[in-house]
């Protein structure tokens, strides 16, 4: 095909057909080779578009005539990685008390401080119990009475029983002397026990900490009168905080390692609240007794030493379960793990070719990747750079920077990149 150009027209000729078009203008497209190889207004013979490079050389398929891609490479590495779990739990108290009055009566006093931290024992609150007292003294008053008048029934008992033997005295008179010293000291254990339920009465208007820990804010202050029954005004609530628990779920399928490591005594729980840089460490209290069939998860809760009160009731923390440790596991930098369509793989580095070697990963544990199968250690593979690698691709090793960042690819990497 050719080409006269002449003025504003141009006269075409290809496979013996002539035509002539007209007015060229620009119309914003590229133009095809060979035309853009014609010299203005000369005619040029017909030209061979040049043929493609051919791939040829070591690194196969697209490296012939490729220049080297830039790399970044790690080894692969047998070291102790532990198997653990990951989940967000709630701290929660172990013992909860919302404290209630058990008699209706005025609040003459409070005892503590709102927020402060109780001991078992300490008191609370104190009741009007002048009523409670009265009663008190009122039964005691009735067992003296009847222990005075046991005291003439047995004098009467004694006479009747000397009569009774010079036959001074009947029978039905020595009946009735007993029947009645028997029946004032009955009386007389009744009222001491009327005492002794009274003196626990007492002590309802005496409200003491049933447990220790950390007190909320009183529902009611000095003056209220506090009254009876579930539906009461809650007086304060008490949350035990030392020790104390964090509940977490964790899938289904990990509850036969939980069970093992808990009975070989491995198990170490760790929680780090939300907002708080302070790690604690526990152990695995309780497991649930049925999983959640709604979501497959199971329900557990870790205990903690909490003295000084680092997990707090109600919060959000970050847990981590390490059931136990493999001691020879061969792991790999996060990064260097691909994914395609017969899933994971990673390019190892040989004599400087790239290859691709199909892994499968067991777990990644904080920026290393557990390899369960496809590497025995101490292969290179390649952590930065793999968009550009192909299988039996060439490479050429970049370092580090001192940051522990890759400076960026030169401009060899750059062509080799748009070939």
């Amino acid at each position: 095909m050719a080409r006269l150009s002449l003025g504003r027209l141009a006269l075409f000729s290809a496979a013996g057909i002539l035509a002539v078009g007209a007015a060229l203008h620009y119309t914003g497209r590229p133009i095809p080779w060979p035309l853009d190889q014609v010299p203005y207004g000369k005619l040029i013979p017909t030209q061979a578009k040049p043929p493609a490079p051919v791939a040829t050389g070591p690194g196969g398929r697209g490296s012939g005539s490729r220049p080297a891609v830039t790399v970044v490479t790690a080894k692969a590495e047998r070291r102790a990685m532990p198997v653990r779990l990951d989940a967000i739990g709630t701290v929660q108290a172990i013992s909860s008390v919302n404290v209630r009055s058990r008699v209706d009566t005025q609040i003459t006093e409070v005892a503590f401080k709102d927020g402060g931290y109780v001991k078992k024992g300490d008191v609370l609150f104190r009741l009007d119990s002048r009523l409670a007292e009265a009663l008190i003294k009122q039964s005691e008053a009735g067992v003296a009475k009847d222990r005075a008048s046991l005291a003439s029934a047995e004098t009467d008992l004694r006479r009747a029983e000397e009569l009774a033997k010079r036959d001074f005295a009947t029978d039905q008179r020595l009946d009735t002397a007993r029947t009645q010293v028997a029946t004032l000291k009955a009386a007389i254990r009744g009222g001491e026990a009327a005492v002794e339920a009274l003196k626990v009465q007492l002590s309802y208007y005496t409200i003491l900490a049933p447990v220790s820990g950390r007190i909320g804010a009183a529902g009611l202050k000095e003056g209220n009168i506090a009254k009876t029954g579930d539906n009461s005004t809650v007086l304060v609530t008490i949350n035990q905080i030392d020790p104390i628990y964090v509940s977490f779920a964790v899938a289904q399928r990990h509850l036969p390692d939980i069970r093992t490591a808990m009975a070989a005594g491995t198990a170490v729980v760790q929680a780090t609240q939300h907002g708080v840089s302070k790690s604690v460490e526990g152990t695995i209290a309780v497991i649930d007794n049925l999983v959640d069939a709604t979501t497959g998860t199971i329900q557990i809760r870790a205990s903690f030493e909490n003295a000084d009160e680092t997990l707090w009731p109600g919060a959000l923390c970050q847990v981590r379960v390490t059931l136990r440790v493999d001691p020879d596991a061969v792991t790999v930098p996060r990064e260097a793990i691909q994914t395609g369509q017969n899933g994971s793989f990673v390019f190892v580095v040989e004599d400087g070719v790239a290859r691709a070697r199909t892994v499968a990963v067991d777990r990644t544990v904080d920026d290393r990747v557990v390899i369960a199968s496809g590497l025995v250690g101490d292969e290179t593979v390649v952590v930065d750079g793999q968009l550009l690698l192909t299988e039996g691709a060439r490479t050429v090793e970049r370092k580090r920077d001192r940051g522990g960042q890759s400076p960026p690819p030169n401009q060899t990497s750059q062509r080799g990149s748009a070939g």
